[in-house]
């Protein structure tokens, strides 16, 4: 029975619940006019769609267990193995870095624009890093790897990549002045839409939102960033506001003509759980153990993805410009027609 109740728990606690049933069971609906009971009734959204997205998927038989399969076990790993460490990350940045701040915001509307476009900032700084670097695309590559696009795949990361973006984001954020309560709100607020963008085409066919695919960053957006068509690799780093991307040239559209393809470009087994957690790690220290030299060794830790010490890289810049030189190449070879002369 106590695994039964345990089991319930954590039902409760993914589906966002349990601040629902406790003000049904107290009758105290004032709590809806405050933050944290907004939060509450905010909080089994997500839940609510991937039940929706899975359920339409079932109806019109396009559900297929093996896209939701592996971000389920990545779930339930994450659960038992990481539930407080990004919590304390971000209180202990908090706490570092807050009298370092430059200066200190408040909690106002115009102090609220100014810490979302330092958030994203920030993010896209994160995230930028988790593919160009080595050891941190190790703990970033995870999420990348369904080869489908749902609201599942919002569930799966390893475990230290959450610790490991939170410092980095808060740490910017407070040295930038953020107050802490609008930090907060500010994570709600991009946790929530970060889930929504990776809506798969079961529930939302196309993502783009109509004319706000031009203003923020849409589902659609975020489909090409989890792409590994060449033209696709390494854009689109933002989570709501794109500017950093079109600022840093990492913006990039979904082409209508491209079929999208999900997931990494190595080999693996998307059915072998220990592969799909684990298997960057594995192949960097692989190669860094065949690699000659202590120099050659600590450069496929910080070099980017598919960097190799004999030259052979397979990085995304090298891959997306052979593309675009193809692509290029095809266009100005005209064929020759005879004509005929009368």
């Amino acid at each position: 029975m106590a695994i039964l109740h345990t089991l319930y728990q954590e039902l409760l606690s993914f589906l966002g619940i349990r601040p629902l049933i406790t003000l049904f069971q107290t009758g105290n609906y004032q709590v809806l006019l405050t933050w944290d009971g907004i939060s509450s009734a905010i909080g089994p959204l997500i839940p609510f769609l991937l039940l929706l997205e899975a359920g339409r998927a079932l109806v019109y038989k396009r559900f297929r267990i093996e896209d939701y399969k592996m971000p389920f076990f990545t779930f339930v790993f994450n659960r038992f193995l990481s539930r407080f460490i990004s919590i304390a990350a971000v209180a202990f940045c908090i706490g570092l870095l807050e009298p370092l701040a430059l200066f200190h915001t408040t909690l106002t509307w115009y102090w609220l624009i100014y810490g979302y476009i330092i958030w994203e900032f920030a993010h896209f700084i994160y995230h930028y890093l988790g593919h160009k670097v080595r050891i941190f695309w190790c703990l970033h590559a995870t999420h990348h790897v369904p080869q489908s696009m749902n609201l599942s795949v919002t569930y799966t990361h390893f475990f230290l990549e959450a610790p490991y973006a939170d410092v980095i984001r808060t740490s910017i954020c407070i040295l930038a002045g953020i107050h802490p309560a609008l930090l907060f709100l500010i994570m709600f607020i991009d946790g929530t839409w970060g889930a929504f963008i990776h809506v798969g085409e079961n529930l939302l066919k196309d993502g783009r939102l109509g004319f706000l695919n031009r203003i923020i960053l849409t589902p659609s957006h975020h489909r090409v960033h989890h792409a590994r068509n060449p033209l696709y690799m390494d854009t689109n780093f933002c989570n709501l506001l794109n500017i950093w991307d079109k600022v840093f040239g990492t913006f990039q559209y979904e082409e209508k003509e491209i079929d999208i393809e999900y997931g990494v470009s190595r080999e693996m087994n998307t059915n072998n759980f220990a592969d799909v957690y684990f298997g960057e790690l594995y192949y960097l220290f692989k190669d860094v153990i065949h690699a000659p030299g202590l120099k050659n060794k600590c450069l496929y830790f910080i070099m980017p993805p598919g960097w190799s010490h004999t030259g052979d890289h397979k990085t995304a810049r090298v891959v997306k410009q052979a593309y675009l030189d193809a692509q290029m190449q095809a266009l100005t070879e005209t064929p020759v027609v005879a004509t005929k002369t009368a």
